[in-house]
């Protein structure tokens, strides 16, 4: 391993940031890096602990710690952070890459921190609520501003989300686009329609889509947990739900490339979009500017409050196969944009950036 080439690499087990995390080892792995991950919140399943153990230099560590947005109170992420400073001084990390700023409030570790913010319950609120924030996520709210102001360098997976950031807590984060790889087997083409995520996740604003499907003759399928860990769930009435599906699984329902659609009012990036526009899905997308930014001339877009427009949008979709085709090439040229390596290298740059800092 070449010297200051560390990695202590936060993350969870029940969300996007798993995938996020062993795509970004993957991408460090041949640029040198050693990858510590240490897992917050529920433990990874068996096929997610074999996933690891295929990449070289990750090291797994399940910490049994809080995670930060199920966490009860202040306190118990403060006590997560201080036990994961102390974790990063064992193992003598580098460099520090926190899946949550909240996890940086008391400036606890002495090696460099940079800060991912995927989300933030603030953000969150802004977009899918109005009104003062709730106590729970104030505090909530108030320990992601210390730890931004405490990070060395803050990133956010899109610029738009970027601007949300700067608005909210008056930092400037640095863009780096997520990148996602996911092989998919050769399919003929199926008029059916599909979505995938947090499906309990109200900012996902599934019950739009859900009253699409009524308006729409093929069938519509969605992926994901209806219930989230912490209680909220949501039940679907036109929506075929499968469950949560493993890579493997998910592959095999892309393959033929059913028109992808998202009406999410709070994105900060969305791998799932990224999965199907992979696999030359055709997407129909909530008119946000996140989904503007990434898909802007690769996918059509509809206000995320008109179910009737998504209707029209998809059935347009599978009725025209040129058009469809067309639509799914341009997403997958755009995909081919937004890969691990690029993502990787974009991260290697900033880790050299703070290993310089921290030798000044």
């Amino acid at each position: 391993m070449n010297s200051g080439r560390h990695l202590l690499l936060t993350g969870d087990a029940v969300g996007g940031v798993w995938q996020y995390s062993l795509e970004l080892a993957a991408a460090l792995a041949p640029l040198g890096y050693q990858v510590t991950m240490a897992i917050l919140g529920p433990a990874p399943d068996d096929a997610q602990r074999a996933s690891t153990a295929a990449i070289p230099g990750l090291h797994l560590v399940e910490t049994g710690l809080d995670l930060d947005w199920l966490a009860q109170d202040a306190a118990s992420v403060q006590a997560a952070e201080r036990q994961l400073a102390q974790l990063a001084a064992d193992i003598h990390a580098d460099i520090v890459q926190l899946h949550s700023p909240a996890l940086a409030s008391l400036g606890a570790f002495a090696s460099p921190v940079l800060s991912i913010l995927h989300s933030c319950v603030a953000s969150w609120w802004q977009a899918v609520r109005t009104g003062p924030l709730p106590d729970d996520f104030a505090w909530r709210t108030a320990l992601v501003a210390d730890g931004l102001r405490r990070s060395t360098l803050v990133v956010t997976p899109s610029a738009a989300f970027g601007e949300t950031v700067r608005a909210l807590y008056g930092v400037r984060p640095i863009t780096v686009h997520n990148g996602r790889t996911i092989s998919v087997p050769a399919a003929a083409m199926q008029d059916h329609v599909f979505t995938a995520g947090r499906l309990w996740d109200e900012g996902k604003n599934l019950r739009t889509l859900d009253e699409a499907a009524q308006h729409i003759g093929a069938p519509f399928k969605a992926a994901g947990p209806l219930r989230a860990p912490h209680g909220e769930a949501i039940g679907l009435r036109h929506i075929h739900a499968l469950g949560s599906l493993d890579g493997d699984a998910l592959a095999r329902q892309l393959a033929s490339r059913p028109v992808f659609a998202s009406a999410a009012l709070y994105e900060p990036f969305g791998l799932a979009v990224l999965e199907a526009a992979s696999a030359g899905c055709a997407l129909v997308l909530s008119d946000i500017p996140t989904f503007r930014e990434l898909w802007d001339g690769a996918a059509l877009f509809v206000d995320p409050r008109d179910a009737q427009g998504f209707a029209r949008a998809i059935e347009d979709r599978i009725a025209d196969l040129p058009d469809r085709i067309d639509a799914g090439r341009r997403a997958a040229a755009r995909a081919a944009t937004y890969t691990p390596a690029r993502m990787g290298a974009q991260m290697a740059s900033l880790y050299a950036r703070l290993a310089q800092r921290s030798a000044a």
